[in-house]
């Protein structure tokens, strides 16, 4: 490994071909054309191609070749070009690769804005682990000006991240000094990457996705030809990289962004605690604390592996949530439970008591498969009930739930504030036909829908539904138990709400006893809010319980004076029976006013 201290800003960036000339041709000259002489070197290491590309990268003058006789495997060859570099920085680059404007020079901002970052990564239009966009380009030409437009450093689009994929993933070389090269048990490829990123997290440093950086991917172009070579390769190194993590990297580190979208705030800089009981590797907790960057994370996981890496950036634990939970009541602002609960031997059990964690308007969110999907139902109909590694009879699932039964679960805890979303998978012509030919045979008029629905999203709470507190509010002013706050609270949750405006109104004048009170405070209190639209509405619908009310009349008048209705405002005021100085004076200066806007009117408009 190259240790010439005077190379150290200079990156190595290491190529690995296996054929495909023209990609890595076009590879190359992106990297001529869009980074900055002098701030690189090309290694590109050739495991035994046959189309040519040794003889060609043999005449390129700029660029240090391995031209290995067999294929090495990427893993191998990638520690090649380490050991031959002399860069401060290790940047891995797949041949089927077209780099753009800004591309290096926005990485390096990235990974060198802290000591703890160790890698850095670019987003781009084919990836996997949530590392593509969409995009609409057709040509490369296009593609170069899409990525001008998006190749501008900004650190706010900068995101933590569990794993970075290899395709392009530049590293410090202290990380590799600190940690060592890429494991070689990987062989051809696939999942060196997960290892790699596991490894550097443990050793403390932090992986940022650079959302600020586009290059364009082919993606998969060695094996395109061979698709069933692949997908074995990919099975055999999971099972690599399961003996030596002791969890699978594909599963442990999703992002439940379905579950993500269920939490609600008003703003994004709002201190929450979240829990999330199986978190895993904790790649939706990673995720939370992106967008909500004052999140508090906590996280209960039972596979200490998984649970490791979490621990790096949560406060993960491995109680048993069947038995107890090690946190103080009324603790937690969310609770996930991301297809967790059909794993349990008394969910509602844990359910009910998780329940007492929440904050008195906590929310628990929540992902359940559902066993009436029609492929359960199809296959139960043909006599089968067959476990599998996964999906809707993933043989470690020990209870089933339709949705009747899920909001019963619920229900049955408290919950009576029940949010529903789905996750629909549709079948083919004949899967319809059953659906069809079952929904004629049943009262159930959704179950049509139900059948398609292969996954159920809960976000569940014990605090009432909008209305009820907006009238638990306007109560307590009826009874004069409103302080300020609750009136503040009560004012923000009408403004966010105002489709029930009406229901309050005949709320208010059905049921209350001193409703004219509540009308008057109410307008006042929406008034000093600059919030406009049922002042008037309120008032009259005071006014019809008592139409001498002083309160009700002085505030009529007023409001029809500041929107300089002068004559209405006259007319509600001068019903006042006992009028004082403040009053008077009030009145008076309206009647200047009015003759004011007299005078201002041409003669021949009168």
């Amino acid at each position: 490994m190259g240790t010439n201290n005077s190379f150290n800003q200079l990156t190595s960036i290491i190529i690995l071909t296996h054929n495909q000339l023209l990609y890595t041709k076009q590879c190359i000259e992106s990297i001529r054309t869009y980074t900055e002489p002098g701030t690189y070197e090309i290694i590109v290491v050739d495991n035994a191609s046959s189309d040519g590309t040794q003889a060609w990268l043999a005449k390129q003058e700029d660029i240090k070749a391995i031209l290995n006789e067999t294929n090495q495997g990427f893993p191998k060859g990638c520690n090649q070009g380490i050991e031959i570099s002399k860069g401060g920085y290790y940047l891995l680059l797949n041949n089927d690769t077209v780099v753009t404007m800004n591309w290096l020079s926005n990485l390096l901002t990235a990974l060198n804005s802290s000591t703890n970052v160790g890698a850095a990564g670019p987003i781009t239009n084919s990836c996997s682990y949530y590392q593509s966009i969409e995009t609409n380009y057709e040509t490369v030409e296009d593609m170069q000006q899409f990525a001008a437009g998006n190749n501008i450093s900004d650190q706010s689009r900068w995101e933590k991240r569990l794993k970075l994929v290899g395709f392009c993933m530049i590293i410090k070389r202290e990380v590799v000094d600190k940690i060592g090269m890429l494991d070689e048990c990987f062989e051809m490829g696939n999942f060196e990457d997960d290892d790699y990123s596991m490894r550097m997290l443990m050793a403390g440093y932090t992986l940022l996705l650079c959302k600020d950086t586009f290059i364009h991917h082919y993606g998969s172009v060695t094996f395109a030809s061979v698709p069933q070579k692949y997908t074995d390769l990919m099975k055999t190194n999971s099972d690599r990289f399961l003996k030596k993590w002791g969890f699978r990297s594909e599963y442990s580190t999703f992002i439940r962004h379905e579950i993500i979208n269920l939490i609600e705030l008003k703003s994004a800089s709002a201190p929450i605690r979240v829990l999330e009981v199986g978190c895993a590797c904790g790649g939706t907790l990673l995720k939370i604390k992106d967008m909500y960057p004052n999140a508090e994370l906590y996280g209960i996981e039972l596979n200490q592996a998984s649970g490791q890496i979490a621990n790096r950036f949560a406060d993960v634990r491995t109680d048993n949530v069947e038995t107890t939970l090690s946190y103080p009541a009324n603790f937690f602002d969310y609770i996930i439970f991301a297809d967790v609960l059909e794993h349990l031997y008394d969910p509602w059990k844990v359910v009910e008591n998780a329940k007492n964690y929440l904050k008195e308007d906590g929310k628990m969110l929540v992902s359940l498969p559902n066993v009436s999907h029609f492929s359960v139902i199809r296959d139960m109909l043909e006599g089968n009930w067959t476990y599998q590694d996964a999906g809707l009879m993933d043989r470690t699932h020990v209870r089933f739930f339709t949705r009747k039964e899920m909001i019963k679960m619920f229900e049955r805890a408290g919950f009576n504030n029940i949010d529903i979303g789905s996750v629909t998978l549709e079948g083919s012509s004949a899967d319809q036909y059953i659906i069809d030919q079952l929904q004629q045979l049943t009262s159930n008029k959704h179950l049509s829908q139900e059948m398609r629905t292969y996954q159920y999203l809960f976000r569940v709470s014990a605090q009432p539904a909008v209305e009820h507190l907006i009238l638990d509010k306007l109560l307590r002013m009826d009874n004069e138990q409103a302080d300020p706050e609750t009136i503040n609270q009560l004012i923000d949750l009408l403004i966010q709400n105002e489709d029930i405006f009406d229901v309050v109104n005949q709320h208010i004048k059905g049921h209350f006893k001193y409703p004219q009170k509540v009308y008057n405070m109410l307008v006042n209190a929406l008034y000093q809010r600059n919030h406009y639209n049922y002042l008037i509405p309120f008032l009259q619908s005071s006014l019809e319980i008592n139409h001498q009310d002083a309160d009700t009349l002085y505030n009529l008048g007023f409001i029809f004076y500041r929107i300089d209705e002068y004559e209405k405002a006259l007319q509600y005021l001068n019903q006042i029976q006992h009028q004082d100085e403040d009053l008077i004076a009030l009145i008076q200066e309206i009647q200047h006013k009015t003759e004011q806007s007299y005078q201002e009117i041409p003669d021949s408009m009168l």
